[in-house]
């Protein structure tokens, strides 16, 4: 909790309404699955919950981008994305959007024409595709064994991108 906190202080530093508004999109691989082990890659299930863990992650999420002036939230067709971004929706009243995992050139299409910040729940081998092709220049990586990673990524003439990590 003490990390959302800080992430609150750093948006309020960082992120003036100013630049919100000019589109800041907020790109985060999806929590913790139930078939992760600590510290290990996962053997993958065909399509596998959050974990306890993921879920107090997904509430993490939820309260630090609660004042973010979120208005769309995009997921992929998989539980995991829809299970990490639904504290969220269910505090901003928000239906998410669903984009095939395999469609990033669709999603950032959708992303640079929403007019609003959104939230993006990826995967660690989209998270990067995305972070990309929304035109930043320095390139992102997400480990199999990582689920903490919160890219900013501002839109505008040039793309910039703060990380962050969140418990």
């Amino acid at each position: 909790m003490l990390r959302s906190v800080w992430f609150g202080v750093i948006c309020a530093v960082v992120l003036p309404a100013n630049l919100l508004a000019q589109g800041t999109i907020f790109v985060v691989r999806h929590a913790e699955r139930s078939d992760t082990t600590a510290g290990a890659p996962a053997m993958m299930a065909t399509d596998p919950d959050l974990s306890e863990a993921g879920r107090t992650r997904a509430a993490s999420l939820a309260a630090m981008l609660k004042d973010a002036n979120v208005g769309a939230i995009f997921v992929t067709e998989f539980k995991r994305t829809q299970q990490t971004a639904a504290p969220l929706v269910k505090v901003l009243g928000i239906t998410p959007v669903v984009v095939p995992a395999k469609d990033t050139a669709a999603l950032v299409g959708r992303l640079k024409k929403v007019g609003a910040n959104a939230l993006v729940v990826g995967h660690s081998n989209t998270v990067p595709a995305i972070v990309t092709a929304l035109g930043v220049a320095t390139p992102v990586a997400v480990a199999d064994t990582e689920y903490d990673n919160l890219f900013i990524v501002t839109l505008g003439p040039v793309a910039r991108v703060i990380h962050l990590r969140y418990r």
